[in-house]
Parts: C-alpha cells; structure tokens; sequence
C-alpha cells in the first residue's frame, strides 16, 4: 500500500511572502498555501487540516489554520481557500476558530529572531468531526485525536527579515 503523503506545488521548504500576515508589520497576502494529498485510506470519511507555529513565544504555539469536514473525495485545497469570502472550500467542510479568535486562514507573523516551524497537518478521519466554526483549535485537537486513521505533515520555516 501506497503511504500517505501531503504535498504543496506552491511550498518548499520556507513559507513565500504569500503566506505572510497582511498586518502587525508584515506585508504578505494572508493567503493559505496550496496543498495536495495522495493515497488515503479506503476507510476515508473526511479530512481536516492544520498549520500549527510550534515556535510562537506563547507557551501554546500558535494554530493558524483549522479546516475539518473535509469530504472524503477531495484531494487538494487550492491556494487562498483560507478566506471565508472567497468560499474556495468544498460544501460541508467547516473552518474553525484560530488563535487570532476567528476562523480562516491567519498569517504568519513571527517576531524577530530565529526562524519559526510551521507545522502543516493533513488527518484522515474515521469520522466527520460533530463540531461548529465556534470550536477552538485545542477542543479541534482533541476531537481529531479520536478520529484519526492516518495523517500527514509537511515542515516549513518562516522568518522576519
């Protein structure tokens, strides 16, 4: 069997000023990064996503992006999915609250200093998660931590200059 993967056509290995906040000193596009996926299992229900900063100075880190409720047919999520207005997602997938308290897509912004990890998760859920947008990122984990069959990262870094 083939291992399941999550790939990018716009990501290498550092985030590009796409994916940058539009605000709090950067001047990025805040637009969440294309990203694919290949070979999930047949026991498929939904998918969900995170990007996490494991390096924030918070004592948490920082969740950027939420998405769960993902159908299982779907195999990518284009570019700038992240902004609600642009409805870019599939029907039924819900995007929850992230740590700047709403949901979508936030930028990266990190502070000066060395480089931050950004953390970008793809799950293959058992089941569809019974949660609402008003979810927080934390009780998202928390449920996901139950329904995962497999999941699949990708590491990026990001950096102030």
């Amino acid at each position: 069997m083939a291992t399941f993967t999550l790939k990018s056509k716009e990501l290498g290995g550092q985030l590009n000023i796409k994916q940058y906040a539009d605000s709090m000193g950067f001047t990025g596009q805040n637009r969440s990064p294309q990203l694919y996926w290949e070979n999930a299992p047949k026991e498929t229900r939904a998918f969900a996503l995170t990007i996490y900063d494991q390096d924030a100075p918070t004592g948490s880190g920082f969740w950027h992006w939420i998405v769960f409720n993902i159908p299982a047919g779907v195999t990518e999520l284009p570019a700038n999915a992240g902004d609600i207005s642009k409805n870019l997602l599939p029907k039924g997938t819900i995007q929850s609250n992230t740590d700047m308290g709403f949901a979508g897509y936030a930028g990266a912004a990190p502070p000066e200093g060395p480089a931050h990890r950004y953390l970008i998760t793809v799950y293959v859920l058992g089941q569809k998660l019974q949660l609402d947008q008003n979810a927080t990122p934390a009780y998202v984990g928390f449920n996901l931590h139950y329904a995962t069959l497999a999941k699949a990262s990708l590491l990026v870094y990001g950096q102030k200059h």
